[in-house]
């Protein structure tokens, strides 16, 4: 199983459905087998929700600077 695909396909998918991000903020773990379809051993579904959160968090400090930049003028 390729677990980046896996991590964009979550964080796509978290990112667009609100219903799918109040899951995954409630409980990760079942947001991602009920968003993949497929219950995996923990230590994948782990690594997935772990890489969902990294990847929410960089988007977000992403984001963050932008927003700063605009403000600067930058």
């Amino acid at each position: 199983m390729d677990i980046k695909a896996k991590i964009e396909e979550l964080v796509k998918k978290v990112t667009s459905d609100p219903q799918a991000k109040e899951l995954f903020q409630k409980n990760p773990i079942q947001a991602v087998e009920k968003v993949l379809g497929v219950d995996l051993p923990d230590d994948q579904v782990k690594a997935i929700v772990d890489g969902v959160k990294a990847k929410l968090a960089g988007d977000k400090l992403a984001g963050a600077a932008d927003a700063l930049k605009g403000l600067l003028g930058k």
